[in-house]
């Protein structure tokens, strides 16, 4: 039997895009052990994967993992993380260890000094590329995120407009500059033919609750209301997906979910656009704006003050492909 451990400390959408390493290596060496090392707060978004053994948590001294690492008697490492906290556990371990580029300097340029020399390559394609020593490919199954039965949420229990099929809309985002301003959220709402719940954590409800008081339209604020588990079962029973730049993208990527994605000052280019989605999704942006990206994560409020990398998005564009999507979806559920 091989041990592997894997390692990525943060966040939502970088664990759940991990998961094809998972499961790739899991299946293509079946007499391997997948350990997987992460923050605490993001430990439960792994144990219910299945292709893993062992969820190991970080405290807050990595000093203090090195006897429960060192009893595991792992044989190699799999660092997707690649920051110095991993490199005391990879010195920890002295083991065989591949490492994922995060091409700093690449995303310096770029930010710094608008020279795009990212490769057009996702950044699943890029953490495959640490098991190329074993031989593994990617089985374009796309990504995981497996979501407990007592967590699945029952239709039944919302209004019962969303009974006949409804969108999501996840309003939220780690940073101010990924996200649109309520006004334009609602601008779309408006515009769209079908009843959205509206999701996010509970910073943004007060937020949904002013979209909900200027919008027309059928909306449910489920912000706040539903663990992270639950607003993923909302997701996969979704007709179309309205999102940021967010962990949530991912995971309605996992589900191959229609996708129409809003980004702010952060780019696909950077490799994280939602991975094999259905064909149906669509990424909408500002490009040839001087100012963008003006990070490779984000900010509380616009550098410059304007804030076109939303604002200059098109509203009726975005409802009209969005209505197009959820009518053909429809039509085939029929």
């Amino acid at each position: 039997m091989i041990k592997f451990l894997i390692i990525r400390f943060s966040s939502i959408g970088d664990i759940v895009l991990t998961t094809p390493v998972i499961r790739c290596l899991k299946q293509q060496m079946p007499n391997s052990q997948i350990h997987y090392l992460t923050k605490k707060q993001f430990a439960p978004i792994l144990e219910s994967n299945t292709y893993i053994d062992k969820v190991h948590v970080l405290p807050e001294d990595i000093s203090q993992l090195e006897e429960e690492l060192l009893k595991e008697d792992f044989d190699h490492i799999i660092d997707l993380h690649n920051n110095l906290r991993t490199l005391r556990v990879k010195r920890m371990l002295r083991l065989p260890s591949y490492s994922f580029n995060k091409l700093n300097i690449r995303k310096w340029l770029f930010v710094q000094l608008g020279m795009n020399f990212m490769p057009h390559v996702h950044i699943v394609d890029r953490y495959m590329q640490t098991l190329q020593i074993f031989d593994i490919e990617n089985d374009q199954k796309g990504l995981d995120y497996f979501i407990p039965q007592h967590d699945e949420v029952d239709i039944s229990t919302l209004p019962s407009v969303f009974l006949h099929g409804f969108g999501v809309f996840v309003i939220g985002a780690n940073h101010a500059t990924k996200k649109l301003t309520t006004t334009k959220i609602a601008a779309i709402c408006d515009i769209l033919k079908f009843p959205v719940i509206l999701l996010g954590g509970p910073d943004d409800q007060k937020n949904a609750e002013e979209i909900c008081s200027v919008s027309k339209a059928t909306l449910y604020n489920a912000c706040g209301k539903y663990k992270l588990y639950q607003s993923a079962s909302l997701v996969k029973q979704a007709n179309v997906v309205l999102t940021h730049d967010t962990g949530l993208m991912h995971i309605a990527a996992a589900f191959h979910k229609k996708i129409i994605s809003l980004w702010g000052n952060t780019v696909p280019d950077f490799g994280m656009f939602p991975y094999l989605s259905d064909p149906d999704s669509k990424i909408f942006e500002v490009k040839k704006l001087a100012c963008r990206p003006c990070s490779k994560i984000g900010f509380k409020k616009c550098p410059r003050g304007h804030f076109k990398c939303t604002q200059n998005i098109v509203v009726s564009e975005v409802a009209a492909y969005t209505n197009r999507i959820f009518t053909l979806n429809s039509k085939n559920e029929a």
